[in-house]
This record gives C-alpha cells, sequence and structure tokens, in this order.
C-alpha cells in the first residue's frame, strides 16, 4: 500500500477516543486511509456527499483492503448498492444514510465519517446534528477546505491536520470576460483545450470544469474533432464511463467535468486543468428552492486548480479575468435553500429540526417557510412531529413538493402518472436531447400530440420515442428506475406506455398546491406570474403561446442582464384553462358591481390570480360579502331610499361634534363600515333576514336629539346661498371648510358674511374645477 501523506497521523488518530475532526487537503489519503483506520475498531459508514464519489471509493479501498468490493467493503447508492451485513465499511451518500437513520438509529455502526464535510450540504448539516444530539456513535469529520476550529468546538473534537502532496500549479487568466460566464462557453473551451493539447510535452489528461450536462454537451460537439478521447463525467453518466474516466489511460484525454470531480474522486492522470468559474447551485425564490448558475467561490476555484498538481507540477487556465472578485466560501446549503427536505428528515429521526444545534443556525425565516408547508400539506404537525402522511412522504426519494403531489392524487392512475412525472423532474432537467431540424420536431409531435411538458415527460418515461427524436438515454434510465422504486413503495401497477389521465392530474396538482397555477401576463406573453413570483417560458418548452395559465412543475434560474439579476425559466409547464385554476381554489376572491332587483342582492364574485380575472360569477351573497354589498347599495340610495345619505350626513356630523368637543364619545367609522357592522348586530346573513329589517333600524344615533338642531345651524352640511345650493365638507386634520357649490346659476364667490361664523377655520369655495379661499 502505497504511502500517504495522512499515514502520519496514525498513532494520534488512533490514540484518541472521541470524536475527531480531520482537515486534510485532497491527496492526503484522508477518503482511503480513514475508513480503513475506523473499520479496525467497528463497524463503519462512510458518508460521501456524491454517489460517484461512494461508489468510487468503496471499490478502491476495497483494493487497499485486499477484499472484493461489495464484501468486506461495501457501497449503498440510489439504484446501485453492494455490501454484505457484515461489510467493516460501508460507503453511502447522506440521502441513504438518513434514510438509515430513520429506520434503525444506524444501530449496526460504531463510527460515522462524513467525509468532504467544507461542501456544506444540507444532509450532512443534519446528519451531524442529529448523530451529535443522540450520542450514540464516534464522529470523524473531514474537511479539504473549512477552517475546523469551529467545527471542533461545535462537536467537542480533537482537532487532527495533515498535509498534502501536491505539486505546484501555474495559474493563469484568460482576461475576458471580467467575470465567469456562459456567454460564448462552448467555443472558449475548445479553444483553450485545444492550445492546450498543442504542448507535446504535457501527455497528460485535462481536466475542464463546467457547470452542468448541457454545457458539457456543448463542449463535447465544439471539440468533435479531436484527436484526443473526450469523456464526459457528471452524476447522471452511467457507471462504465465514470469507470474509465477513473482509471488511467496511455494517452492524453479531455475530462469534461461538473464539479463532481473537484474533492473526492481521484482522476490519476490530470495534469492541467481549465476551470470555466461556474456552477449551478440552489437559492431562494419564491418560497421555493430553484436551481441556478453562479460564480464559483474562491475555495472552489483553489479546489480545483488543485487537480491539476496531484501527479506533478500542473496548470491550471482560469477562463476570467484575474480581477474578478469571487465571494471567499460557498455558503452553506441550509443558508441559501428551502428547508421543507430537513424539517421532514429530521422529524422522521424522531427530533424536530428546532430541537438540534446545528453547526450554523437555520435561517428562522427559512423554518418558519418550511414547516407552515409541511404543516399545510399535513406532514408534520403543530409540534414538528412527523404525521403518517409524512411517514409515507420521506421514503420516497423526492423533493417533499413532488412526494406531496404524488400523495395528493385521487385515484391510482394519476397518482402512478404523477410518479412518472417527478422521477422524470428528478433524474435530469431534460429527458430529450435538442431538437434538430423539422423532422425531429414532426416525429415528437405525431407521437407525442399534446403540447404540454409534463404529458410529454410521462410518455418519456413510459415508453421510448421513435427514431429520430434524440434521447438521453442515462438520464431517461434513472427516472425509469426511479419511477419503478415509487411505484413499488406505493404498491401501484407497473409501467406501461398508456397516456396518462392529464386533466384530473392537472386538477389535483394545482388543488394541492395552489402555488404551481401561473397565467399569461397580457403585455410579456412570454412571462407567467402566479402572484408572487415570475416565470419566462423556457425555450424548450412545449407551452403554446395561446395558453393563458399553466401549471408549472418546474423551474429553472439563469442570469439577467444585470449582475445580480436572475430570470426564472418554467421548464415544465402544462397549460390549463383559467376556469380550471378557478375550480381548484387558485388565487382570491373579490365581490364587486352588487344589485338589487327588487327581492334579492347580487354580486359579481371573481377569482383573480396575478391581477387577472380566473373566473366570475353572479351569486346571492352570505354573511360579510352580503353586509358589505348592502351597506355599498344603501350609500347608494338603491336599498331603504334615503337611509344612505341620512347615515352619511349623521355621522359626519357626529366625528365633527367630538372634534370640536361638543360632546363626548367615541368616533364612528366610514359609513359603509358602520352600516356593515350594524347588519351584523341585526343578525343579518342571507337575503332572508335582511328582508325582515327596516329603514329605522339602520339609524345612526349620534348627536343628542336636544343639541342636533343647533349644532346643524352652526356647523350645517348643506347651506343655501343666493343663486346656489352647496354642499359643505369638513376637513379636520387641516382645520379646512370647503363650500362646494351643487346647483343653481350663481357666478360669483360667497361674501364671508353669507356664511356661518366658523371661528379658527380656512374656508374654501368650489365651483367646478374652480377652488378659491374665501377672506
Amino acid at each position: 500500500m502505497d504511502e500517504q501523506p495522512i499515514d502520519t497521523l496514525r498513532p494520534e488518530f488512533e490514540a484518541v477516543t472521541g470524536h475527531v475532526g480531520g482537515e486534510a487537503p485532497t491527496g492526503s489519503g484522508k477518503s482511503t486511509r480513514l475508513p480503513l483506520w475506523c473499520a479496525d475498531a467497528g463497524r463503519t459508514l462512510v458518508v460521501e456527499p456524491r454517489r460517484i464519489a461512494a461508489r468510487s471509493l468503496a471499490r478502491h479501498v476495497a483494493g487497499l483492503a485486499g477484499t472484493e468490493p461489495g464484501h468486506g467493503i461495501g457501497w449503498a447508492v440510489r439504484f446501485d448498492s453492494r455490501y454484505r451485513d457484515d461489510s467493516a465499511a460501508i460507503f453511502t451518500t447522506p440521502g441513504v444514510a438518513l434514510r438509515w437513520l430513520a429506520a434503525d438509529g444506524l444501530a449496526g455502526f460504531a463510527t460515522v465519517i462524513l467525509d468532504e464535510f467544507h461542501e456544506r450540504r444540507w444532509d450532512t448539516d443534519l446528519l451531524l446534528a442529529l448523530l451529535r444530539h443522540h450520542g450514540r456513535h464516534r464522529l470523524v469529520v473531514t474537511s479539504a477546505t473549512l477552517a475546523g476550529a469551529a467545527l471542533a468546538d461545535y462537536l467537542d473534537a480533537a482537532r487532527l491536520r495533515a498535509e498534502g502532496r501536491q505539486h505546484p500549479v501555474e495559474t493563469t487568466y484568460s482576461g475576458e470576460p471580467e467575470l465567469p460566464t456562459t456567454r460564448g462557453l462552448a467555443d472558449r473551451v475548445a479553444a483553450a483545450v485545444r492550445r492546450d493539447l498543442e504542448r507535446t510535452d504535457d501527455r497528460g489528461d485535462r481536466l475542464v470544469f463546467l457547470p452542468g450536462r448541457g454545457e458539457i454537451r456543448a463542449a463535447a460537439e465544439a471539440l468533435g474533432d479531436l484527436a484526443a478521447e473526450v469523456i464526459e463525467l457528471h452524476a447522471g453518466i452511467d457507471n462504465a464511463t465514470q469507470d474509465r474516466a477513473l482509471t488511467a489511460a496511455d494517452r492524453p484525454r479531455v475530462i469534461l467535468a461538473t464539479n463532481v470531480a473537484e474533492t473526492s474522486l481521484t482522476l490519476p492522470g490530470v495534469t492541467s486543468v481549465i476551470d470555466a468559474g461556474l456552477e449551478r447551485r440552489t437559492h431562494h425564490r419564491g418560497g421555493r428552492s430553484v436551481l441556478g448558475l453562479h460564480a464559483i467561490s474562491q475555495a472552489a476555484a483553489d479546489q480545483r486548480a488543485g487537480r491539476a498538481g496531484r501527479l506533478r507540477p500542473g496548470r491550471c487556465l482560469r477562463l476570467w479575468s484575474r480581477s474578478a472578485r469571487l465571494e471567499a466560501h460557498t455558503p452553506p446549503e441550509v443558508a441559501r435553500e428551502e428547508l421543507d427536505d430537513l424539517l421532514l428528515a429530521a422529524a422522521a429521526a424522531g427530533v424536530p429540526a428546532r430541537d438540534l444545534a446545528f453547526p450554523d443556525p437555520l435561517p428562522t425565516h427559512a423554518v418558519e417557510r418550511a414547516e407552515t408547508r409541511l404543516t399545510a400539506m399535513a406532514a408534520l404537525d403543530e409540534a414538528g412531529h412527523l404525521t403518517d402522511h409524512g411517514r409515507r412522504l420521506f421514503p420516497l426519494p423526492l423533493d417533499p413538493l413532488f412526494a406531496h403531489l404524488i400523495t395528493a392524487m385521487p385515484d391510482p392512475a394519476t397518482t402512478a402518472a404523477m410518479a412518472d412525472l417527478a422521477a422524470a423532474l428528478t433524474a435530469g432537467p431534460n429527458l430529450l436531447g435538442p431538437l434538430k431540424g423539422e423532422e425531429q420536431r414532426q416525429t415528437l409531435l405525431d407521437w407525442a400530440p399534446e403540447p404540454d411538458d409534463a404529458a410529454t415527460l410521462i410518455r418519456l418515461v413510459r415508453a421510448d420515442p421513435p427514431r429520430p427524436v434524440p434521447l438521453r438515454k442515462s438520464t431517461v434510465n434513472e427516472a425509469r428506475r426511479l419511477a419503478d422504486d415509487i411505484r413499488a413503495a406505493l404498491d401501484l401497477p407497473r409501467r406501461t406506455e398508456d397516456p396518462p389521465p392529464l386533466a384530473a392530474l392537472l386538477q389535483a396538482a394545482v388543488s394541492a398546491v395552489p402555488e404551481l397555477g401561473f397565467v399569461r401576463r397580457l403585455k410579456r406573453r412570454q412571462a407567467l406570474g402566479n402572484g408572487t413570483e415570475e416565470v419566462v417560458v423556457a425555450e424548450e418548452s412545449r407551452l403554446p403561446d395561446e395558453a393563458e395559465a399553466a401549471v408549472v412543475f418546474d423551474q429553472h434560474a439563469v442570469p439577467g442582464k444585470g449582475t445580480n439579476e436572475t430570470v426564472n425559466r418554467a421548464t415544465c409547464a402544462s397549460p390549463v384553462e383559467p376556469a380550471t385554476l378557478a375550480a381548484a381554489g387558485v388565487g382570491g376572491t373579490e365581490v364587486a358591481d352588487p344589485d338589487w332587483d327588487g327581492e334579492r342582492i347580487t354580486v359579481t364574485e371573481r377569482r383573480t390570480l396575478a391581477g387577472r380575472t380566473l373566473a366570475s360569477e353572479a351569486v346571492e351573497p352570505t354573511g360579510p360579502a352580503l353586509r358589505e354589498a348592502a351597506a355599498k347599495l344603501v350609500l347608494a340610495g338603491r336599498l331603504f331610499a334615503g337611509t344612505g345619505e341620512a347615515v352619511s350626513e349623521a355621522i359626519e356630523a357626529w366625528n365633527l361634534y367630538l372634534h370640536l368637543e361638543w360632546g363626548e364619545g367615541e368616533p364612528a367609522p366610514e359609513p359603509a363600515a358602520w352600516l356593515a357592522n350594524r347588519l351584523a348586530e341585526l343578525g343579518v346573513e342571507s337575503g332572508e333576514d335582511l328582508a325582515l329589517i327596516e329603514a329605522g333600524d339602520l339609524a345612526f344615533q349620534g348627536v343628542p336629539s336636544w343639541q342636533r338642531e343647533r349644532f346643524d345651524e352652526h356647523y350645517p352640511r348643506r347651506l343655501g346661498l343666493e343663486g346656489a345650493e352647496a354642499r359643505v365638507h369638513y376637513d379636520l386634520r387641516r382645520r379646512r371648510i370647503r363650500v362646494e357649490k351643487t346647483a343653481g346659476r350663481r357666478r360669483t364667490i360667497p361674501a364671508r358674511g353669507e356664511l356661518p361664523a366658523w371661528p379658527g377655520w380656512r374656508i374654501e369655495y368650489q365651483d367646478g374645477s374652480r377652488v378659491v379661499d374665501i377672506a
């Protein structure tokens, strides 16, 4: 076994009986040595952030231990598990570890290693908080870039540090653009790779860091005539391709990778790194965790550059300017994501998230939003504990939103269809490749005639499209495996090629999660809104231009025009009628246009969303809506004629009476509010109740009758002037009186002596649009 830099720490490590916080750079051997050392003292679970790393490390460590992979050393990741009950060490991912923790508290393990903790995923943060809370296991937490003092304090752990085996890396910058960007990225990558391969003295591999599968495919196409082998490396790639990338070759290769290649993976032949400086990561958006494109942190940039110096001195070309300012570290996921998954997983493990101490405190606003959503979907009770419904949701390897949608479907057919859709959206952003040419587009249209993204995805999970429609087979296979797992967990029938019951699925989906309902903007037709957020229909979406409403199941954030601006693209949208959203209770209601036909009151009830009317109908209101409508009709003189005017004048007189300290009492509200309250006092709940009251029941008793005549002489609401009738308005706050001419042919301004005394008031006269002061 080759000696590794971390080997010098073994005596010190074995002398520590408690928790350990280990800091060691990539290449020090921490991911391969520590599992073997811990396994010597008891069965060990090793948690790696990614499936690729868990599987590849397990195979490598099994070789070091001289055991068959899957026997003494095994792995357990989604869709691929090889271990035995007596395996000394099992490599797994945080999701699997959390499910095992919820099932039996990880009773079969003495030690749990959380490797690459510096990536600060929400699930590793939660695992650490839960394991610390329970106190049943020895914890070993390793990090390549994170300062360990705070972590050691949090765990009350011994802090061990090892040096790496790192050769010098020469870092250069492309100079343009200023910041990392996708603009012209494929061509810039291709040019950089070709220049680097011209170095005949370097027979090593070139590792290119790109933000996602789409950029990897574009770069691969731009390098299509390259003599060197081009390998794509990302989470969705098949095992055979992964193994090829992780095995040394005898000629230079170009490995196009996402950030899965930043840490644990051993890429043995890399001597040159070309870094686009971008990654896809989640962030808060409208109460959801949305995947967006971001510049990497400086710590991630340094980590990527270090991959070039594992074998010998290497090179790193950064495709941005040296003067660009990157954030020091990537914020932890708990600080930038919605926390529904975390709260659900914590409750499944028996501890509400609020009762746990995390390495970094959870944002209060995100916890409250997640609690509200999970309580609304009946996954958590008011105390934060798991309900029976939540217990059914948790084992599904899905976002809680999709898990909830599956369980909210009304029958097995829609449940199965929703399971297929959720599997497709979880497996990857696209199951289809880009459509090129009319033949591909027409073939897809003939096979999947619905102009609907959800229907297309469900069809793709259930069957292959005919040629020449391009299919991303590895992503489709993962979606089908996941769909089969969900179906098996819920005792649903096996997949068939039957068309999905889409109308029922969409109705149930927006009834369960109303915020999935969006309406088209009237002026910007590419944009849709739901009252709290806006999305733009993605270019690849099949949503027709004429659709006025849609159910948006998935969205993706991309950079906008500004430095910090992002645009959310609707990548999976299904057209629906606005009335469908209204029937599901989406949006809010407003009542307008009260009417009285002599026998009954009706109003127009509108259900609206994002400023648009989804549906409207004339209804007979009851309760508060009836009383509000009746009050408006009274004030308009259409119900109990004369009563509205009398109430308005009496309320105005009373409030003026109090303001001038002629008496004591409580000010009255606006006439409409007073009338609605009075109708409530009279017990009016329906049209039949309204028929039992009389106009006198609505009289406002304000200024005492024995003072009313005298008060009205001093402060009238109406005046008779020579040649004119006028209405008097009192502005109490400004102590201003406006005399408004309402009738008559008078053209002159009244003299001061024609008006009441009104001491201390500023007086104005209004005739039409002309307003003048009266001295």
